[in-house]
């Protein structure tokens, strides 16, 4: 490797520590207070506490998602819609497509119910900390919402310009939060090296023998040490999966001696437990305190960004997979083809995300809600990825991802007492996008159920009888359809009774592959003056229809494509025809010139 090759790869860890562990980078900050709330600081809860915590980062993180989540991909792309993709072609009957299908959609409106709890917790945990700078201490609640709401609002107005320059900006800021908390957290297990004892699961084992049903309780507070974990193989499109391995190796060594230094503090200060963190800091060097406030801050809006940039990735594939609507997406680099930007998502998140700050008030309060769609979206894909390593025959990583996948199972029932705390907010908020994708789906079956197509035979025949009269329109045309087999009314509407047809007409069909990345295309004829096109992208592919048709020397001078008009007297129908009103169509998602669109009105009843 050379050294300009070297650079560029310390780079890209650099910005894997900007964009995907802003979130588990933060967690120490509330995960040991909010544990605290329940248990009493003891040298044995203590030890029992941190053992709990490393080997919930060892299974949840270290192993569900470094190491096997991340070995699921086959150029670097992750994330549910990623696991069920791989998953299908290995699935024979319909009724297990289905299921699979549905965790699918589930998984997609968990991670996005947990996106939004994840910047409001992280923000307000850090602001809170202005409570402890003299002077500040009786600072009004109003006051810290609405600077938390501030940050937020710059965090979501730079998110246009990119991820691949906001992980350039983040990057560097998330070296210095690793090593300040690593390097704080290491000077006091120095004062305590006991504490290193918790490492062993036995303390773990002990706690949950003792007081089992405490344990279990707390399980929902010390998966929060865990949140993030999903960003690994969520974000791994847009970073790769190297930099993104040697960036946990780098941030979970930071982690455990934040947590461990956390706890041999509490053994000297036992009266520390409603802000262990930043009290810990305060006790080492006051005169810096407000520095770190500030490098907090920072650290906790980057935590924002890996669940918000995940969010896009996945929906992004969840578009051109057909189980989402269009959105506009901006392209937001010339390198990472999966960098990307959606305007639309992205004030939705602002707005819930401020309305979770008011709502709850306080950081303890949204720890109470906060963890039940992390839990659900880590039993998603222990279950998605078991099913593949089954498939594979990878004998061992099954076996190890069952153990995994019950562990986030066992974690996820935990979390469902969080319901009546507030948890049930992360559910409302992951029922709009998983209604919306049901909804988008279902509508799609209705409405190409009611639109009658040609049997192909029938249409060349027809079309060879009107071609071979001559009258043609100078140059070439595309027409879209869903189906080769089936040709679409609006085809032979346009041919046969508007008597539109041109020297060359090209039926172009696009079904997204298996494979994540790469586009193919067949172009054959099929009759005089008559060709199909079939284009077969990859799903995360980003793709450019008309370099494919330059590439073939197709200079198409009109794109004609089904408009349909929608009726229905049933209101979730009304509700599917508005979102096919408002959210671009495919001619439009792939930004086709203009003036060249013809879009011929279908008037669907469903």
């Amino acid at each position: 490797m050379t050294l300009r090759e070297r650079i560029k790869s310390e780079m890209m860890v650099i910005k894997s520590l900007g964009v995907v562990y802003g979130d588990i980078g933060t967690s120490p900050i509330y995960t040991f207070a909010v544990i605290l709330l329940l248990v009493q600081p003891t040298k044995e809860t203590i030890f029992q506490i941190l053992s709990m915590i490393i080997w919930t980062l060892t299974m949840l993180v270290t192993v569900q998602y470094a190491w096997l989540a991340t070995s699921l991909s086959k150029r670097g792309e992750g994330g549910t819609v990623v696991l069920v993709q791989l998953l299908l072609p290995y699935l024979k009957g319909a009724r297990l497509v289905a299921v699979v299908t549905a965790l699918g959609f589930v998984g997609i409106s968990l991670m996005i119910g947990d996106g939004v709890i994840t910047p409001a917790i992280s923000i307000l945990s850090a602001v809170e900390g202005i409570m402890l700078i003299p002077g500040y201490e009786e600072t009004p609640k109003l006051i810290l919402l609405i600077i938390a709401s501030g940050i937020a609002f710059a965090l979501f107005i730079v998110q246009k310009k990119g991820i691949e320059k906001v992980a350039s900006a983040f990057g560097p800021i998330m070296v210095v939060w690793f090593f300040a908390i690593g390097i704080v957290g290491g000077y006091f297990i120095l004062q305590n090296p006991e504490v290193l004892r918790a490492i062993s699961p036995f303390y773990a084992l002990e706690f949950i023998a003792e007081h089992p049903f405490i344990a279990f309780v707390i399980l929902a507070d010390v998966l929060l040490c865990a949140t993030g974990g999903e960003a690994l193989y969520a974000d791994m499109g847009h970073l790769g999966r190297l930099p993104i391995l040697k960036g946990w190796l780098f941030a979970s060594v930071a982690l455990i001696l934040s947590y461990y230094g956390q706890g041999a503090f509490l053994l000297s200060h036992p009266d520390a437990v409603k802000s262990p963190f930043f009290e810990m800091f305060h006790s080492l060097v006051p005169s810096l305190y407000v520095p770190l406030l500030l490098l907090a801050v920072m650290a906790t809006v980057i935590a924002s960004q890996a669940m918000i940039s995940g969010i896009f990735s996945v929906l992004y594939q969840a578009m051109t997979t057909r189980i989402f609507p269009h959105f506009n997406v901006n392209y937001t680099s010339n390198e990472l083809r999966s960098q990307i930007y959606v305007g639309s998502i992205n004030w939705f998140l602002f707005v819930c995300v401020v309305a979770m700050l008011f709502i709850f008030g306080e950081s303890g309060k949204l720890a109470a809600a906060y963890g039940l769609s992390v839990a659900g979206a880590m039993s998603i894909t222990g279950v998605l990825m078991s099913m593949i390593f089954m498939y594979k025959r990878q004998y061992l990583k099954m076996g190890v991802s069952i153990i995994a996948g019950l562990t986030s199972l066992i974690f996820f029932a935990s979390c469902w007492l969080k319901i009546p705390h507030g948890g049930y907010w992360s559910l409302i908020i992951a029922s709009v996008p998983l209604f919306i994708v049901i909804l988008y789906t279902q509508g799609q079956k209705r409405l190409y159920a009611s639109f009658v197509p040609i049997d192909k035979a029938l249409f060349l025949a027809e079309y060879l009888k009107r071609y071979a009269q001559g009258f043609h329109l100078e140059g070439t045309a595309l027409f879209f359809a869903r189906n080769a087999e089936a040709i679409p009314a609006y085809i032979s509407k346009t041919m046969f009774q508007n008597g539109i047809m041109y020297e060359r007409n090209i039926i172009v069909t696009v079904h997204p592959s298996y494979e994540p990345h790469g586009v193919t295309s067949e172009l054959s004829p099929i009759g005089e003056g008559l060709d199909l096109l079939s284009i077969r992208p990859g799903y995360m592919e980003t793709l450019n229809v008309e370099a494919i048709l330059r590439g073939r020397n197709i200079d198409e001078r009109t794109i004609f494509y089904g408009d349909e008009e929608i009726v229905s007297d049933n209101l979730i129908w009304k509700i599917f025809a508005f979102i096919k009103d408002v959210s671009p169509n495919f001619v439009s998602f792939y930004h086709f010139p203009h003036e060249k669109l013809i879009g011929v009105a279908r008037r669907a009843k469903i």
